[in-house]
This record gives C-alpha cells, structure tokens and sequence, in this order.
C-alpha cells in the first residue's frame, strides 16, 4: 500500500511564525486580513493547537508570496489500514 502524508501541526505552526516574521506582518496585521473578530484562531495555528481551513492556508500562500506546499510541514507517512 501507499503511505500517506501526516502534516506535522507544531513544525507547520512554526513555519507559520516564521513566514509571517519574514514577511514583516504582525499577528494583528494577519487578523486584519482575515477579518477575524480576535487573534485567537492565528495564536491556535502558530501554536500547532490548530490548522487553517484551506482556504485559509491559499490566503496564508498568498499573503506570505510562497506556495502551499511552503507552508504546510510533514512529518513521517504512514500506512492506511
């Protein structure tokens, strides 16, 4: 069988922290962007407590001038039952 990719939620929250530094954003300009009421759902990604919807993670893409893939980090695959 083939193994599947598992994203590895505490890296990808930290290349989120990562990309968003080097873009020279602030949480606060993240929440602004994405109309959020509070900045929790941001904390919650960087955190790896979280993911983002997938459309939010073309956004992030987009945002950051980087491809998906950039963004997302994964760790071993494993086997599907």
């Amino acid at each position: 069988m083939n193994k599947l990719p598992v994203i590895d939620m505490t890296a990808t929250g930290q290349n989120i922290v990562r990309l968003r530094i080097n873009a020279g954003l602030t949480v606060k300009d993240l929440q602004d962007i994405f109309g959020f009421a509070t900045p929790q759902s941001i904390y919650k990604w960087q955190r790896g407590a979280a993911m983002p919807t997938l459309d939010n993670i073309v956004i992030l893409a987009a945002v950051f001038g980087v491809p998906v893939d950039s963004i997302l980090v994964y760790k071993r695959s494993i086997t599907p039952r």
